[in-house]
């Protein structure tokens, strides 16, 4: 389970052998969302509405990173 970024409680992460879309899954505490790189959207989440628009930020901001490293860990 590759660590994307730790960051103001949050944890964005992918599953080794996980599948395309390329996506991130965000732990904070017992809860959890996945979202997608491309297009930002919350396929799943049960954050609270407040985590969930913080960790969409961060996600945005950090796009290009976690897309270059899904594809080198995935494509390598």
């Amino acid at each position: 389970m590759p660590t994307l970024l730790l960051l103001n409680g949050f944890k964005f992460f992918f599953y080794a052998n996980d599948h395309p879309p390329a996506h991130v899954h965000v732990l904070r505490g017992e809860r959890w969302a996945k979202i997608e790189l491309s297009t930002f959207a919350v396929k799943y989440s049960t954050l609270k509405n407040q985590e969930l628009r913080e960790c969409l930020k961060i996600v945005e901001r950090h796009q290009s990173d976690f897309l270059e490293r899904w594809n080198a860990w995935f494509q390598g």
